[in-house]
């Protein structure tokens, strides 16, 4: 009796999930297609319908959905960077890797620290709290950012000096960056003993980690080569051997950082210089599973908004977020320092650099949670950065690449 309790339940559970997810394609895809009607990039419409069918708007998807939005989140950010590296060649990391790492930290660097600085005068804030809004705004949006830039290589815009490769690369190593800074002061705000330099130091550390995690293409090309497979099954091993590799993450994150997205990027980057036909047909494959992981991926980004908390945060949190994004922009620029881009390429660069989404949904509320003093302004912040960054952002990467690039 109860066994038959329990499946009626779990079965209720899944088809109030695929009503919720019915909802979602039936509103997005024509949502989608009247924004690119529009010239206007159609996650921004995807966005906008999260915010407005989600739990602050009108409500319409389901809890249990809700619920698993994080990781169907992270499935779909893996799929882009899946797709991301299998776009990427051998030459584009002789040519940028050292830039890419420094792409990956100064720009974070200095918006956090702008930020922190600014809020201290125009909050009232602490030197530490002004650190932890500084580095939960200071992580770009890869979810934003990657596609993005795949699409500018597809069109092979800007590619005869690797750009779109090079914001790629950066951006997919900058949350590493934010969230390990933003731990040290969360740490130092709880008053727990934090070594610093140990914390610093972690940084590399999973960065490297994440290169030896992402080895596992090796296996997965060894398998190709043995066994006869459909791409569509090809497809399905390396998704499912991703995921495990980012779930590691989760699973050693109290004793290191691992940086899994850069795992997820080095399969599909070997995979592409081993077999490069199959690396073509595996992103011809992965494309098509886009279109429906976008949708979903931004969608319950716009889900995670309240609106109310980003008017809240007013005219002040708009000056907070737009020096900040002074301090990033300084950072690319140092970051860039010796290439031989010209000054077009250096400004599509910082305006790539300033789309704001996926970590400040996920991160905007911890501080609250954590009974950090004004944990509701550093939230409604970070929702303000989403709302206004992440639009402003795609739509200044779709026009400005014309002109810049």
């Amino acid at each position: 009796m109860l066994v038959g309790v329990i499946f009626v339940f779990h079965v209720k559970g899944c088809f109030i999930m695929a009503f919720s997810l019915a909802i979602i394609l039936l509103f997005a895809l024509p949502t989608n297609k009247i924004f690119e009607t529009l010239k206007m990039p159609g996650l921004l419409g995807t966005l906008l319908l999260g915010i407005a069918i989600g739990p602050y708007g009108l409500d319409w998807l389901q809890p249990e959905l809700l619920n698993a939005s994080s990781d169907l989140r992270r499935i779909a950010l893996i799929i882009i960077l899946l797709r991301a590296g299998l776009g990427i060649n051998k030459d584009d990391l002789k040519q940028n890797g050292v830039i890419a790492l420094k792409m990956s930290c100064l720009p974070g660097l200095f918006e956090g620290a702008t930020i922190a600085f600014i809020s201290v005068k125009l909050l009232g804030f602490s030197l530490i709290q002004g650190g932890i809004l500084g580095f939960i705004l200071s992580a770009v949006s890869p979810a934003v950012v990657v596609p993005s830039m795949l699409d500018l290589i597809k069109r092979e815009v800007g590619t005869e000096k690797r750009v779109p490769s090079l914001i790629i690369a950066g951006a997919s190593i900058d949350d590493v960056f934010a969230i390990t800074m933003l731990s040290v002061f969360l740490g130092l705000y709880s008053g727990a003993s934090i070594n610093i330099g140990i914390k610093m130091l972690s940084i590399p550390i999973s960065i490297i980690l994440g290169f030896m995690v992402g080895i596992v293409g090796f296996i997965i090309v060894h398998i190709f080569k043995k066994y006869q497979m459909r791409d569509t099954q090809k497809v399905l091993l390396v998704l499912a051997l991703a995921v495990l590799i980012s779930e590691l993450e989760f699973q050693f994150k109290t004793k290191i950082e691992i940086a899994s997205l850069l795992g997820v990027m080095t399969i599909g980057f070997i995979i592409s210089e081993k077999m490069p036909h199959i690396g073509e047909r595996l992103a011809q494959k992965l494309n098509k599973i886009w279109i429906f992981a976008e949708i979903l991926l931004f969608v319950l980004v716009g889900a995670q908004v309240d609106v109310t908390l980003a008017f809240k945060a007013g005219g002040v949190g708009i000056a907070i977020i737009g020096t900040g994004l002074i301090g990033r922009s300084i950072g690319v620029l140092f970051s860039l320092v010796g290439t031989n881009f010209n000054w077009k390429e250096r400004l599509f660069c910082i305006i790539s650099y300033s789309p704001k989404a996926t970590v400040q949904a996920a991160m905007g509320a911890i501080p609250l949670s954590l009974g950090v003093k004004s944990g509701d302004v550093i939230l409604a912040i970070a929702v303000l950065s989403i709302l206004v960054t992440a639009p402003l952002g795609a739509i200044g990467i779709r026009y400005s690449a014309k002109k810049l690039l």
